[in-house]
């Protein structure tokens, strides 16, 4: 039997500027039992440990070793001076990618791979940003390579990485239309959750990066599943079941605890960094002096000040976040 173990998590969604992007990476491990030999739930694989030769939880243990953790541990600083503050998220997602298909060479060839759609606004548009852009070509084809080889020896093979991009426009009216920025995140994630209701397999487990302080999901993976039951929903933990078939964990931090959650977060952040580098090469070409922003709501503030005498009647509308 087959489990499709899947992760989502999301990345932006606090900033001013910018999309919000919300990943899910969900990976397929062959002979896996729902129950074991005791007759008790099984548990799912420590992905870690089973590609221990070849992936590493931190930057510190990694010794040359690809690391898979939460996103935000991974980018550097952008005062950086050693290493480019994406070297790590891009050797972690183009490498995992690379062992389904060839990596990508530009920013245009990773969003078709992902499925990303970028927001129809000029400064989103122009010319492709070529990839790698903090690694070379040729070891990520190693890495690629070596990943794609332990994992066949593991059972375990990539699924797929897809990333979902909500722009500014679409984001407003989300927030517009239920009253609360939440609803732009569960509107994402359904979208994700369709998606993994369709694969083929015997079993899926999914899990959820949980944010703020909401504990029901219930409504909204009934708008997937029927008969999905709650198992809990508590402070600790939002867990939900339909048999063996399915299981879904929402818990907090899972984008530092669960391997697919990891990869997710890591996949959303590097599309969202490689949108923000296109945001800044059109407005920084129209204001040379312009110091290039990620969009967090202090610097976005900074931001608008400095770029206003080049916005055009209409632009904010397109730019602001209105929560």
């Amino acid at each position: 039997m087959s489990l499709v173990y899947s992760g989502m998590d999301e990345a932006g969604y606090g900033p001013m500027l910018g999309p919000l992007c919300v990943g899910r990476a969900s990976l397929r491990v062959y002979d896996w039992n729902a129950i074991d030999e005791y007759g008790n739930t099984a548990r799912v694989p420590d992905l870690w440990e089973v590609l221990s030769s070849v992936v590493a939880r931190t930057r510190k243990e990694a010794k040359g070793r690809i690391t898979i953790a939460d996103s935000k541990k991974l980018k550097l600083a952008s005062s950086s001076v050693r290493n480019h503050p994406l070297v790590h998220l891009e050797r972690g997602v183009l490498a995992m990618l690379g062992t389904i298909g060839d990596v990508p060479r530009t920013d245009l060839e990773l969003f078709e791979m992902l499925g990303v759609q970028i927001e129809d606004q000029r400064w989103f548009a122009g010319d492709p940003i070529e990839l790698p852009i903090s690694n070379e070509m040729d070891l990520l084809k190693i890495d690629a390579n070596q990943l794609r080889t332990e994992m066949h020896k593991a059972g375990v093979e990539l699924d797929e990485i897809k990333v979902h991009a909500m722009g500014v426009g679409d984001f407003n009216e989300v927030v517009r239309a239920h009253g609360t920025k939440a609803a732009t995140t569960a509107q994402l994630l359904l979208e994700h959750l369709r998606s993994v209701s369709k694969v083929d397999a015997e079993h899926i487990r999914i899990v959820i990066d949980r944010q703020s302080g909401r504990t029901h999901y219930h409504k909204l993976l009934s708008r997937v599943w029927d008969g999905i039951e709650t198992l809990e929903e508590s402070a600790r933990a939002s867990r939900y079941s339909c048999g063996d078939e399915l299981g879904v964990l929402l818990v907090s931090k899972a984008d530092d605890g669960y391997f697919p959650v990891s990869l997710a977060s890591m996949a959303a952040k590097y599309v969202r960094e490689l949108m923000m580098a296109r945001f800044n090469r059109y407005w920084c070409a129209k204001v040379p002096e312009l110091k290039p922003t990620a969009g967090y709501v202090q610097d976005a503030r900074r931001w608008l000040v400095d770029a206003e005498g080049v916005l055009m009647d209409g632009d904010r509308v397109g730019l602001v976040r209105i929560a």
